[in-house]
């Protein structure tokens, strides 16, 4: 099995990212435009939408290839990118594409529930390298982030139910990326009191 490579942070920050920054930034000066492609119309979301799925595929793909290794969440973002991308591309229709962050937070919700259930924290298998806890830490952390993913997909259908596209590609691209940094940054407390550095001391 080889080992994963290290790649430049200001790299794969731009690999990871962006995709979503591009999506944004073509979506607000294509956002009034109409398309007429094969005798049918598509408007600007769904003509960037289509552009960003292989966008996501090759800049995933990139990491792969530089790193060696991708993460489930990221195999998992592509995957479900592709089908709801697709499914609004392919009938015109923006409300699955929508419903994509909806389907992410729910699967990753549901993933670490199940660990939860039997005991384990599926978390501590994908980020231990990036912040070492105790046992006791892994699992308030994972029921803490089960519950906040939960919750973000239940805005993100309040969301795009409820206001405009506009509005909601705003939500999507700062909202939520900024919704899971602040998480991280409230769980300071949880860090320090169950770093396993303090047990040892």
């Amino acid at each position: 099995m080889s080992a994963r490579k290290e790649i430049n942070p200001f790299l794969k920050s731009a690999l990871e990212f962006g995709p979503i920054l591009l999506f944004f930034v073509a979506y607000l000066r294509l956002k009034d435009n109409t398309f007429t492609i094969g005798g049918t119309d598509y408007d600007g979301f769904i003509v960037v939408t289509a552009a960003f799925i292989p966008l996501l595929v090759l800049t995933t793909g990139i990491m792969w290839m530089l790193t060696g290794k991708l993460a489930r969440m990221q195999v998992a973002t592509v995957i479900l990118v592709v089908l709801f991308g697709g499914l609004s591309v392919w009938l015109n229709d923006d409300r699955f594409f929508k419903m994509k962050p909806t389907m992410i937070y729910l699967l990753f919700g549901g993933l670490l529930a199940v660990g939860v259930l039997r005991g384990q924290s599926y978390l501590k298998y994908v980020m231990e390298e990036m912040m070492p806890l105790d046992d006791a830490g892994w699992i308030k952390l994972t029921k803490r982030l089960m519950l906040f993913f939960f919750g973000l997909a239940l805005a993100n259908e309040i969301v795009w139910r409820t206001f405009t596209t506009e509005t909601w590609v705003y939500f999507k691209t700062f909202g939520l990326t900024a919704a899971l940094f602040g998480f991280f940054m409230f769980q300071a407390r949880l860090f320090q009191d169950h770093s396993p550095e303090k047990d040892d001391a």
